[in-house]
């Protein structure tokens, strides 16, 4: 078989030889315990190549965000507009009319567009988690934006909280109910009745954000720019 979807790696933790899909990357993680041997983490590829085969080719497909390119972003559609002028000394963004305009004097804004959004995502997502906090006596302490490879949230009773950034590019009932999710676990550590019934609670529309992120989650890691 063809090893170049394939990403070697071992794990103190790992009990036994596994198989982990990294959507993020675009590869299959082969995980070994730290004494297996190569030969035999090889040898149980081998034995899933059809099945590695297959969750690779299931991939969503790559969502390049480029100038003229059309996306969702906490909710509103958009339409990216680069504006390129080597007399500019900065990069400006300005969304109005349904465009998000970049004014820039740099060939590449991948990094700045990323940062850009990733800030933006942040002070919404603050605003979001704040007004379901306070529904159920609680504060926010700290709210971090991270770009994780399999996790869309977290939260302690400390009150820190992270989300992934990529839930702004998700409809605004999906990224609600994982706003919703992560408040409640503020109160309730768990996966307990109680806690469900909590997010439910907090949830603009609970049963159709749940649904989107269960079916279609994955393919917020397609977005490349």
């Amino acid at each position: 078989m063809s090893f170049d979807n394939l990403k070697i790696e071992r794990n103190r933790r790992a009990r036994r030889i596994a198989l982990r899909l990294d959507v993020k990357e675009r590869v299959m993680r082969l995980v070994l315990p730290m004494r297996a041997s190569m030969k035999a983490g090889l040898e149980f590829a081998e034995q899933h190549e059809a099945w590695i085969a297959q969750k690779l080719a299931e991939l969503p497909e790559e969502r390049f965000v480029t100038d003229g390119s059309e996306f969702i972003f906490l909710g509103e559609g958009l339409t990216l507009r680069v504006h390129y002028d080597t007399a500019l000394k900065s990069t400006r963004f300005i969304k109005e009319n349904g465009e998000l305009k970049v004014f820039t004097n740099q060939e590449n804004i991948s990094l700045r567009l990323t940062r850009h959004l990733k800030r933006e995502a942040e002070k919404y997502f603050m605003v979001r988690l704040q007004e379901k906090a306070a529904r159920i006596g609680k504060k926010i302490a700290h709210l971090s934006i991270r770009d994780t490879k399999s996790r869309w949230g977290s939260a302690g009773p400390d009150g820190k909280v992270s989300l992934n950034w990529r839930l702004a590019f998700a409809p605004f009932e999906a990224f609600d109910y994982v706003v919703a999710h992560e408040a409640a676990h503020l109160l309730h550590p768990d996966h307990s009745r109680a806690f469900w019934r909590t997010c439910m609670e907090l949830s603009e529309n609970y049963r159709d954000g749940h649904r989107w992120m269960k079916q279609h989650g994955e393919k917020l890691m397609a977005y490349r720019f």
